[in-house]
């Protein structure tokens, strides 16, 4: 049997994420793993190293719709580094080999960042500040076209424009390795430290060589829509990953590692990138095999040896030799609901929620922990969306909810059911499958709506994503925090806001609320307590009303290490266990 053990960020209540205390929790589980781990025989060192996740790998890019919501952030922190990187406990820690970010004085907000003088991508080209640039144009939303039916849509197809909407301009000169990022008057982004961090930044020269637009800088600057819109399409397909059919000069890299190759048979293999000007990776050939590459049966062959998995998702999971630690990620597991059809009225969207057993599921499904030293309950549901974990107001806000739609209410789902002019209704619940865990919670869910006249389909397949929800191939999306399928979640609860804002790309069931727009804006720039505890709770009591989401529980995680490998840490974020990579030793 494999050696394991449970944690939790802190202790958790009946209404609420978890205490203020859960630092210190995670440190111990990241410090423990890496001692459990790191203390192993001396042996031969093994030259290749496999990491499996729960999640598609098939784009470059983490920041389209597609890209956000697959692995990309779990298989290329190390590949495309950035300012800052997610860290354990869910913060941004600042990357030095990248560069630096200082913020500067005056009425603005105003960071100076400056890149390495020696950072150069895996193909010679140096990074600049064009790199930042394109990475402001595609995620700030300001560009847009005229789409196939005369609406205009933002050119970028960005999963988020958190943040850096909120820039006023990037004062760079072409080519340079520094630039001024000015935010509007008033926008001063209090998770500015998180904007241009690992995978959020392309490498420009591709874009420039791909499109024919020699100047990136100077087209963003003069607003030229016809080069923008060459830029913005590559942006959003350039960067596909097709196994067996990688054209490798367009995925230089800026980090220790650049990718060799991807195949079906062969997984995604990352190498040692010769022209990496920090500490050499400690391994040099890393493969990460992701969620279809049969997780379970590469693990019986050897060839994993690193395994990072939403508990329960993987079949037939076996981690005998493995150190394996069960932690409650920043994630939260949810149902996210369309706008449309049967949920178009949001008396639909109720009427489900009713039916949900959300205390049950949290407690067969969520991560177990012991009773809090208070007295507090242990397991329940999470009643928060907009709150960060363990933000001071977090727990004032999740008991002011009231634990609306904590248990199953056959008679209120019936009765808002036929608000809607129905007696029945079919819900299509999709979701990255297999994942038994999720079937599992499907099932509980159609054994409990069945007797509102709601009956329940599961829709899951290998192929789906987060997407079939707008185009309403599915009316309910089973994931984590803003529609992921895997590793997902950060300490703030920016991601988690900015998928229920209008018009964003992660909002995938397409809610739309002028007054939670104002609020998600006002919580973006404004940390005092008093507006936090006031707005979040308003912004709750709206969505719970509205219910475009419906949360679970956090998401546990299992991570696994095999026996001898060296400073595996536990990273259960949107970062994922792949986070430091570049350190990972494995003797035998």
């Amino acid at each position: 049997m494999p050696a394991s053990h449970s944690t939790r960020r802190g202790a958790p209540t009946r209404h609420g994420r978890t205490a203020a205390v859960s630092g210190a929790g995670l440190l111990a589980t990241v410090l423990l793993a890496g001692t459990l781990v790191g203390c192993a025989e001396e042996g031969e060192q093994i030259p290749s190293i496999g990491y499996a996740i729960d999640n598609t790998v098939t784009t470059y890019n983490a920041n389209t719709v597609a890209g956000a919501v697959s692995g990309a952030r779990q298989a290329f922190a190390r590949v495309l580094p950035g300012f800052n990187y997610t860290g354990p406990e869910g913060g941004p820690v600042a990357d030095s080999d990248i560069g630096t970010a200082n913020a500067m004085p005056g009425d603005a907000l105003t960071i100076q960042y400056k890149l390495n003088p020696n950072s150069v991508y895996s193909d010679g080209v140096p990074m600049s500040c064009d790199d930042l640039v394109l990475t402001w144009a595609a995620n700030s939303g300001r560009f847009t076209r005229r789409n196939d039916q005369g609406a205009t849509v933002p050119m970028f197809d960005a999963a988020s424009t958190a943040g850096y909407a909120d820039i006023d301009r990037i004062d760079c000169q072409t080519g340079a390795k520094d630039a001024v990022v000015t935010f509007k008057a008033g926008r001063n982004v209090t998770d500015w430290k998180s904007l241009f961090g690992a995978t959020s930044m392309m490498p420009a020269h591709v874009v420039a060589t791909a499109t024919g637009v020699p100047d990136i800088v100077s087209a963003v600057q003069n607003s030229d829509t016809a080069a923008l819109t060459r830029v913005a399409d590559f942006w959003n397909t350039g960067w596909t990953m097709t196994p067996g059919d990688l054209d490798l000069a367009l995925f230089p890299a800026s980090g220790p590692y650049k990718v060799e190759s991807l195949s079906a048979d062969e997984g995604l293999v990352l190498v040692a990138n010769d022209r990496w000007w920090g500490n050499r990776p400690a391994t040099s050939r890393i493969v990460v095999w992701p969620k279809s590459s049969d997780v379970s049966a590469r693990i019986g062959d050897g060839a994993v040896e690193v395994v990072d998995v939403a508990a329960g998702s993987v079949p037939d999971l076996d981690l005998g030799g493995f150190d394996v630690t069960e932690v409650a990620s920043r994630s939260v597991e949810q149902f996210v609901l369309s706008t449309s059809g049967l949920f178009e009225n949001a008396a639909g969207r109720r009427a489900f929620a009713a039916c949900l057993p959300r205390d049950e599921l949290a407690s067969k499904f969520g991560l177990a922990a012991e009773p809090d030293t208070d007295g507090a309950d242990s397991g329940g549901p999470v009643d928060t969306r907009v709150t960060a974990p363990d933000s001071l107001v977090h727990q004032s806000v999740a008991g002011a909810v009231g634990g609306r739609y904590e248990t199953a209410d056959t008679a209120a789902a019936t009765a808002a059911l036929a608000d809607t002019d129905n007696t029945t209704a079919t819900v299509r619940i999709g979701y990255l499958g297999p994942n038994p865990r999720r079937a599992e919670i499907v099932s509980a869910v159609a054994a409990a709506c069945a007797p509102a006249g709601i009956t329940v389909q599961d829709v899951a397949s290998p192929d789906f994503t987060p997407s079939m929800l707008r185009s309403g191939q599915v009316d309910v999306v089973l994931a984590g925090t803003a529609s992921a399928p895997g590793a997902a979640g950060t300490a703030a609860a920016t991601t988690a806001m900015y998928a229920l804002r209008s018009g964003n790309g992660s909002n995938f069931g397409d809610y739309s609320n002028s007054r939670v727009d104002q609020i998600v804006d006002q919580l973006a720039v404004d940390d005092s307590t008093a507006t936090q505890l006031s707005l979040s709770t308003e912004a709750e009591n709206i969505l719970w009303s509205d219910v475009p989401t419906v949360p679970l529980f956090d998401q546990p995680r299992t991570v696994a290490f095999a026996s001898g490998l060296q400073a595996g840490a536990v990273n259960p974020t949107v970062s994922g266990a792949g986070w430091n990579m570049d350190r990972w030793v494995l003797r035998r």
